[in-house]
Protein backbone atom coordinates (compact mmCIF):
# COMPACT_ATOMS: atom_id res chain seq x y z
CA UNK A 1 0.00 0.00 0.00
CA UNK A 2 2.67 2.30 1.14
CA UNK A 3 4.55 1.66 -2.17
CA UNK A 4 1.04 2.20 -4.03
CA UNK A 5 0.90 5.54 -2.33
CA UNK A 6 4.57 6.90 -2.93
CA UNK A 7 3.38 5.89 -6.92
CA UNK A 8 0.10 7.71 -6.68
CA UNK A 9 2.26 10.79 -5.14
CA UNK A 10 4.96 10.86 -7.65
CA UNK A 11 2.07 10.52 -10.89
CA UNK A 12 0.21 13.61 -9.06
CA UNK A 13 3.99 15.85 -9.02
CA UNK A 14 4.72 14.41 -12.46
CA UNK A 15 1.32 15.87 -13.81
CA UNK A 16 1.54 19.22 -11.99
CA UNK A 17 4.78 19.78 -13.20
CA UNK A 18 3.76 19.09 -16.57
CA UNK A 19 1.01 21.25 -16.17
CA UNK A 20 2.45 23.90 -14.90
CA UNK A 21 6.52 23.63 -16.84
CA UNK A 22 5.24 25.96 -19.42
CA UNK A 23 4.44 28.98 -17.09
CA UNK A 24 7.67 28.60 -15.14
CA UNK A 25 9.84 32.18 -15.56
CA UNK A 26 13.55 32.48 -16.07
CA UNK A 27 15.47 33.36 -13.63
CA UNK A 28 15.50 37.13 -12.84
CA UNK A 29 12.62 37.59 -15.44
CA UNK A 30 10.20 40.13 -14.23
CA UNK A 31 6.47 39.43 -14.38
CA UNK A 32 4.90 41.68 -17.13
CA UNK A 33 3.69 45.42 -16.51
CA UNK A 34 -0.41 44.52 -15.83
CA UNK A 35 -2.27 46.72 -18.59
CA UNK A 36 -5.67 46.43 -19.85
CA UNK A 37 -6.96 45.38 -23.12
CA UNK A 38 -10.15 45.79 -24.33
CA UNK A 39 -10.71 42.15 -25.38
CA UNK A 40 -10.08 41.13 -21.97
CA UNK A 41 -12.79 39.06 -19.73
CA UNK A 42 -15.84 37.01 -20.94
CA UNK A 43 -17.63 40.22 -22.81
CA UNK A 44 -14.03 41.47 -24.15
CA UNK A 45 -13.82 42.66 -27.47
CA UNK A 46 -11.33 43.76 -29.80
CA UNK A 47 -10.90 47.27 -30.36
CA UNK A 48 -11.23 47.55 -34.21
CA UNK A 49 -9.41 50.81 -34.40
CA UNK A 50 -6.45 50.05 -32.27
CA UNK A 51 -6.06 46.85 -34.81
CA UNK A 52 -5.69 48.77 -37.67
CA UNK A 53 -2.94 50.82 -35.88
CA UNK A 54 -1.17 47.55 -34.73
CA UNK A 55 -0.85 46.05 -37.97
CA UNK A 56 0.59 49.49 -39.34
CA UNK A 57 3.17 49.36 -37.12
CA UNK A 58 3.70 45.02 -37.57
CA UNK A 59 3.99 46.45 -41.22
CA UNK A 60 6.58 48.87 -40.72
CA UNK A 61 8.29 48.17 -37.90
CA UNK A 62 8.22 44.60 -36.98
CA UNK A 63 7.70 42.83 -40.35
CA UNK A 64 11.36 43.66 -41.42
CA UNK A 65 12.57 40.83 -39.18
CA UNK A 66 9.84 38.40 -37.72
CA UNK A 67 7.64 36.63 -39.85
CA UNK A 68 4.13 35.83 -39.33
CA UNK A 69 3.56 32.58 -41.58
CA UNK A 70 0.43 31.16 -39.97
CA UNK A 71 -1.84 34.25 -40.75
CA UNK A 72 -3.30 35.17 -43.84
CA UNK A 73 -4.53 38.47 -45.41
CA UNK A 74 -7.70 37.63 -45.58
CA UNK A 75 -7.91 37.02 -41.58
CA UNK A 76 -7.84 40.53 -41.55
CA UNK A 77 -11.00 41.17 -43.05
CA UNK A 78 -13.17 38.33 -41.75
CA UNK A 79 -12.12 39.30 -38.34
CA UNK A 80 -13.64 43.26 -39.80
CA UNK A 81 -10.55 44.61 -39.00
CA UNK A 82 -10.37 45.72 -42.67
CA UNK A 83 -12.97 45.78 -45.58
CA UNK A 84 -12.34 42.40 -48.38
CA UNK A 85 -11.73 45.29 -50.74
CA UNK A 86 -9.30 46.78 -48.36
CA UNK A 87 -7.50 43.46 -47.69
CA UNK A 88 -7.10 42.83 -51.81
CA UNK A 89 -5.25 46.04 -51.91
CA UNK A 90 -3.44 45.72 -49.17
CA UNK A 91 -2.31 42.33 -49.94
CA UNK A 92 -1.63 43.19 -53.45
CA UNK A 93 1.53 45.50 -51.95
CA UNK A 94 2.89 42.05 -51.36
CA UNK A 95 5.39 40.20 -53.87
CA UNK A 96 4.86 36.70 -53.78
CA UNK A 97 6.91 33.84 -54.94
CA UNK A 98 4.55 31.65 -56.71
CA UNK A 99 5.25 28.55 -59.64
CA UNK A 100 6.00 26.74 -61.62
CA UNK A 101 4.19 28.45 -64.49
CA UNK A 102 3.89 25.84 -67.74
CA UNK A 103 8.23 26.53 -68.28
CA UNK A 104 8.95 25.66 -65.15
CA UNK A 105 10.04 28.35 -63.57
CA UNK A 106 9.51 30.10 -60.60
CA UNK A 107 7.79 33.82 -60.82
CA UNK A 108 6.40 37.03 -58.89
CA UNK A 109 3.24 37.67 -58.42
CA UNK A 110 1.26 40.41 -56.25
CA UNK A 111 -0.20 39.45 -53.17
CA UNK A 112 -4.06 37.38 -52.93
CA UNK A 113 -6.43 37.64 -49.98
CA UNK A 114 -5.54 34.13 -49.53
CA UNK A 115 -1.87 34.68 -48.99
CA UNK A 116 -0.05 33.84 -45.79
CA UNK A 117 2.13 36.87 -44.76
CA UNK A 118 5.42 36.39 -46.00
CA UNK A 119 8.64 35.65 -44.23
CA UNK A 120 11.13 38.78 -44.70
CA UNK A 121 13.64 35.80 -44.74
CA UNK A 122 14.18 32.96 -47.45
CA UNK A 123 15.18 30.45 -45.37
CA UNK A 124 15.66 30.06 -41.59
CA UNK A 125 19.70 29.87 -42.19
CA UNK A 126 19.16 33.48 -43.76
CA UNK A 127 17.32 34.83 -41.16
CA UNK A 128 19.71 33.38 -38.63
CA UNK A 129 23.06 34.98 -40.36
CA UNK A 130 21.18 38.34 -40.56
CA UNK A 131 20.13 38.43 -36.65
CA UNK A 132 23.53 37.42 -35.00
CA UNK A 133 22.96 33.88 -34.79
CA UNK A 134 19.37 33.98 -33.88
CA UNK A 135 16.36 33.09 -35.59
CA UNK A 136 13.48 36.10 -34.81
CA UNK A 137 10.46 34.19 -33.71
CA UNK A 138 7.40 33.93 -36.12
CA UNK A 139 4.96 36.40 -34.42
CA UNK A 140 1.78 34.34 -35.24
CA UNK A 141 0.84 32.87 -32.27
CA UNK A 142 3.29 34.73 -29.84
CA UNK A 143 1.00 35.70 -27.36
CA UNK A 144 -0.61 32.87 -26.96
CA UNK A 145 3.24 30.76 -26.55
CA UNK A 146 4.96 33.65 -24.19
CA UNK A 147 3.35 33.67 -21.26
CA UNK A 148 3.79 36.82 -18.78
CA UNK A 149 1.76 35.28 -15.57
CA UNK A 150 3.18 32.67 -13.87
CA UNK A 151 1.52 29.97 -11.38
CA UNK A 152 -0.95 27.49 -12.32
CA UNK A 153 -4.05 29.01 -10.43
CA UNK A 154 -2.86 32.67 -11.66
CA UNK A 155 -2.89 31.76 -14.72
CA UNK A 156 -5.87 29.86 -14.65
CA UNK A 157 -7.62 32.92 -13.43
CA UNK A 158 -5.73 35.51 -15.36
CA UNK A 159 -4.93 34.30 -18.24
CA UNK A 160 -1.23 33.45 -19.46
CA UNK A 161 -0.98 37.42 -19.83
CA UNK A 162 1.15 36.76 -23.47
CA UNK A 163 -0.24 40.41 -24.84
CA UNK A 164 0.96 41.59 -21.68
CA UNK A 165 4.72 39.89 -22.26
CA UNK A 166 4.69 41.37 -25.53
CA UNK A 167 4.30 44.73 -24.81
CA UNK A 168 6.45 44.57 -21.66
CA UNK A 169 9.39 43.08 -24.12
CA UNK A 170 8.70 46.19 -26.51
CA UNK A 171 9.03 48.84 -23.56
CA UNK A 172 11.06 46.80 -21.01
CA UNK A 173 14.76 47.64 -22.03
CA UNK A 174 16.49 49.16 -19.47
CA UNK A 175 20.11 49.89 -18.41
CA UNK A 176 21.92 46.60 -17.06
CA UNK A 177 22.47 46.80 -13.28
CA UNK A 178 26.19 47.13 -11.92
CA UNK A 179 26.20 43.74 -11.39
CA UNK A 180 25.34 42.83 -14.64
CA UNK A 181 26.79 45.58 -16.77
CA UNK A 182 30.43 43.56 -16.61
CA UNK A 183 28.71 40.93 -18.35
CA UNK A 184 26.87 42.15 -20.80
CA UNK A 185 27.63 40.18 -24.14
CA UNK A 186 28.29 41.90 -27.49
CA UNK A 187 25.12 42.90 -29.28
CA UNK A 188 23.08 41.95 -26.77
CA UNK A 189 20.28 44.50 -24.41
CA UNK A 190 19.65 44.29 -21.43
CA UNK A 191 15.75 43.42 -20.84
CA UNK A 192 14.41 42.02 -17.27
CA UNK A 193 11.31 40.85 -19.18
CA UNK A 194 12.66 38.79 -21.87
CA UNK A 195 11.64 34.85 -21.21
CA UNK A 196 14.76 33.85 -22.45
CA UNK A 197 17.11 35.78 -19.74
CA UNK A 198 18.15 38.65 -19.42
CA UNK A 199 19.95 39.87 -22.69
CA UNK A 200 17.87 39.88 -25.82
CA UNK A 201 19.51 40.14 -29.01
CA UNK A 202 16.85 42.12 -30.71
CA UNK A 203 17.73 46.32 -29.79
CA UNK A 204 14.94 48.47 -29.19
CA UNK A 205 12.20 48.31 -31.71
CA UNK A 206 10.22 51.34 -31.35
CA UNK A 207 10.95 54.57 -29.84
CA UNK A 208 8.45 57.58 -29.55
CA UNK A 209 6.92 59.33 -33.28
CA UNK A 210 8.08 56.18 -35.57
CA UNK A 211 4.83 55.31 -36.51
CA UNK A 212 2.09 57.63 -37.79
CA UNK A 213 -1.33 56.47 -37.52
CA UNK A 214 -4.45 57.60 -40.15
CA UNK A 215 -6.70 57.91 -37.06
CA UNK A 216 -4.56 60.38 -35.12
CA UNK A 217 -4.01 58.27 -32.01
CA UNK A 218 -1.02 58.93 -30.19
CA UNK A 219 2.15 57.13 -31.80
CA UNK A 220 4.05 57.16 -28.43
CA UNK A 221 6.56 54.02 -27.70
CA UNK A 222 3.87 53.14 -24.94
CA UNK A 223 1.24 53.15 -27.13
CA UNK A 224 2.64 51.63 -30.72
CA UNK A 225 3.99 48.75 -27.99
CA UNK A 226 0.09 48.43 -26.71
CA UNK A 227 -1.15 48.46 -30.32
CA UNK A 228 0.77 45.68 -31.74
CA UNK A 229 0.41 43.55 -28.58
CA UNK A 230 -3.31 43.65 -29.21
CA UNK A 231 -2.99 43.11 -33.14
CA UNK A 232 -0.93 39.88 -32.33
CA UNK A 233 -3.12 39.02 -29.75
CA UNK A 234 -6.01 38.86 -32.51
CA UNK A 235 -3.64 36.91 -34.80
CA UNK A 236 -3.29 34.67 -32.22
CA UNK A 237 -7.08 34.18 -31.87
CA UNK A 238 -9.01 35.83 -34.45
CA UNK A 239 -11.87 33.69 -33.62
CA UNK A 240 -11.90 34.86 -29.68
CA UNK A 241 -15.34 36.72 -30.24
CA UNK A 242 -17.01 34.19 -31.66
CA UNK A 243 -15.65 31.25 -28.58
CA UNK A 244 -16.92 33.98 -26.57
CA UNK A 245 -20.44 34.51 -27.79
CA UNK A 246 -21.02 30.70 -28.14
CA UNK A 247 -19.75 29.82 -24.24
CA UNK A 248 -22.14 32.13 -23.06
CA UNK A 249 -25.07 30.79 -25.25
CA UNK A 250 -23.84 27.40 -23.67
CA UNK A 251 -23.72 28.53 -20.36
CA UNK A 252 -27.40 30.16 -20.84
CA UNK A 253 -28.47 26.70 -22.27
CA UNK A 254 -27.23 24.95 -19.25
CA UNK A 255 -28.88 27.13 -16.84
CA UNK A 256 -32.01 26.88 -18.50
CA UNK A 257 -31.00 23.02 -19.25
CA UNK A 258 -30.91 22.64 -15.20
CA UNK A 259 -33.83 24.48 -14.14
CA UNK A 260 -35.81 22.02 -16.55
CA UNK A 261 -34.13 19.25 -15.11
CA UNK A 262 -34.78 20.50 -11.36
CA UNK A 263 -38.49 21.13 -12.48
CA UNK A 264 -39.27 17.51 -13.95
CA UNK A 265 -37.46 15.98 -10.46
CA UNK A 266 -39.41 17.91 -8.38
CA UNK A 267 -42.84 16.74 -11.01
CA UNK A 268 -41.63 13.26 -10.70
CA UNK A 269 -40.85 12.43 -7.02
CA UNK A 270 -43.83 15.04 -6.07
CA UNK A 271 -46.33 12.21 -4.14
CA UNK A 272 -43.15 10.25 -3.19
CA UNK A 273 -42.87 10.52 1.01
Amino acid sequence: MKKLASLALIGLTAGLLSFTGGAMASEGQKTAKDIDFSFEGPFGKFDRQQLQRGYKVYKEVCSNCHSMRFVKFRNLAEGGIFTEEQVKALAATYTMKDGPDSNGEMFDRPGLPSDAFPSPFPNVEAAKSANGGAAPPDLSLITKSRPGWYGTFNQLWNGIGGPQYVYSVLTGYEDPPADLAAEQPEGKYYNPYFGAGHWIGMPPPLSDGQVTFDDGAPNTLDAMAHDVAAFLAFTAEPKMEERKHLGFMVMIYLALFSALLYLVKKKIWADVH
